[in-house]
C-alpha cells in the first residue's frame, strides 16, 4: 500500500491527483485485495497501463488498485496473459513464438486485461476476433471463471466490461494462428505498404515491424520524450451513423467541404462508420490546435489524440475535447464520443 500516489504518475495522459494506491503483483493478491475492499464497501478503481483513463486532478478517494500479475505462457496454438500484463510485450512474444493474429494489434499502450473490456482494435483487427476466453472475477458473488466471447457482448470499442464494476478482467487467452502469418489484411493503408490485397495475408513478424512504423509515425507509440504521445491514444472513437441520419451528414459534409471531396466511410453493423480524426480537421481543427503555447492540444502528429504538452491538468483535457466535440457537432451533426473511462470528470 502507497498513500498520496500522484495518479498522473500512473497514466499515459499524465493526469491524475492523488490517492491510496495498493500494488497487486499477482492474480491471488488481485483477487483477494478486490474481495476484501468490496466486502469492507470501500471504493475502488482498478489501474494497469493507465492508458485508457481520465482522472480528476484532485484524484480519487478510495483506493486504486494495481493490476501488477503479468504471467504469459503459450497454450498450444493460444496465448494466456495475466491481465497486468504489457500489451505490445503479449504481441511481441506471440510474434516471435511464431504466431500470427494480434500483430496487427503492436504498439498499442496498456495492458492485456484491458483489451476485451475496451474490445481493442486497430488496423483492421479487433481482440473479439481472437479471443477464445476471459477470466473474471465476479465482484458480487466473488467467484472466479473463464467466460467464453458470446457473454461479453463485443460492439464497437466496447463490450458489457466497459463502464460497469461487475467484474474484473483476470486473465485473457488468445487463439492464434500456428503458420506465423497475419490475420487477413483489411486496412488500406497497412496493406498498401505491404504489397497485399485485401484479405491476403503476410508474415506476422513483418506485419508488426509496418504497424510499428506506422503507428510511431502518428505519435502513437509512447516515448517519453515526445510529447505527441503524453495522450489516451484515440480520444474519440469513430461515429457510427444509421441509415436514416446518412444522407443529412453526408448533405453537411458537402456543403462544408464540397460535394467532390471523397469522404472516407466504412461499412458498421450498426450503419456507416465515419472518420473521426478526418472530421475534427476538416472542423476547422488542425494538428497541434489551439497552439504551441496551450497546456493540452491536439497532437501534432494526427488529430484524433488530445495531448499532454507537460503542464496540463485533467481541466486542460476536458476543455479541449469540449471545443472539438461541439465544432464537429456543430458543422457537422455528428457527436464524437469520448473513448477513455473518465473519472471524477465529465466530458
Amino acid at each position: 500500500m502507497r498513500e498520496s500516489v500522484l495518479l498522473s504518475e500512473l497514466t499515459t495522459l499524465r493526469v491524475g491527483g492523488p490517492a491510496l494506491v495498493a500494488q497487486c503483483g499477482t492474480t491471488d493478491a488481485l483477487i483477494a485485495t478486490v474481495r476484501a475492499l468490496d466486502a469492507a464497501g470501500v471504493r475502488v478503481l482498478l489501474l494497469a497501463g493507465g492508458s485508457n483513463l481520465l482522472i480528476d486532478d484532485a484524484g480519487f478517494d478510495g483506493v486504486v488498485v494495481r493490476v501488477g500479475n503479468k504471467g504469459v505462457r503459450l497454450l498450444g496454438n493460444s496465448v494466456v496473459a495475466e491481465a497486468g500484463a504489457n500489451w505490445d510485450e503479449v504481441v511481441s512474444f506471440t510474434v516471435d513464438s511464431g504466431l500470427g493474429g494480434l500483430e496487427c494489434l503492436s504498439g498499442i499502450p496498456g495492458s492485456a486485461g484491458a483489451t476485451p473490456v475496451q474490445n481493442v482494435g486497430a488496423y483492421g483487427v479487433e481482440v473479439a476476433t481472437l479471443l477464445r476466453q476471459v477470466q473474471l472475477l465476479d465482484r458480487e458473488t466473488g467467484e472466479v471463471r473463464w467466460v467464453e466471447p458470446a457473454e461479453l457482448g463485443f460492439g464497437y470499442r466496447t463490450s458489457v466490461l466497459k463502464h460497469s464494476d461487475d467484474a474484473v478482467v483476470l486473465a485473457v487467452e488468445f487463439a492464434l494462428d500456428p503458420s506465423g502469418m497475419s490475420a487477413p489484411l483489411r486496412y488500406g493503408e497497412l496493406a498498401k505498404v505491404l504489397g497485399a490485397g485485401d484479405g491476403e495475408t503476410r508474415p506476422a513478424a513483418e506485419v508488426r515491424a509496418e504497424v510499428l512504423r506506422l503507428r510511431a509515425g502518428k505519435g502513437m507509440v509512447l516515448d517519453p520524450a515526445d510529447h505527441d504521445t503524453w495522450s489516451a491514444g484515440s480520444f474519440f472513437t469513430n461515429p457510427v451513423i444509421t441509415a436514416d441520419r446518412l444522407p443529412q451528414v453526408m448533405a453537411a459534409i458537402a456543403d462544408h467541404v464540397g460535394a467532390e471531396v471523397k469522404v472516407p466511410t466504412y461499412p458498421a453493423p450498426e450503419g456507416t462508420k465515419l472518420s473521426a480524426g478526418w472530421l475534427i480537421e476538416r472542423a476547422g481543427f488542425a494538428k497541434g490546435f489551439p497552439g504551441a503555447d496551450a497546456a493540452a492540444r491536439l497532437s501534432t502528429k494526427h488529430t484524433l489524440a488530445l495531448t499532454n504538452r507537460g503542464s496540463a491538468g485533467a481541466g486542460d483535457i476536458v476543455a479541449l475535447a469540449r471545443i472539438v466535440r461541439a465544432g464537429v457537432q456543430e458543422r457537422f451533426g455528428v457527436t464524437l464520443e469520448p473513448e477513455p473511462v473518465t473519472v471524477g470528470v465529465t466530458l
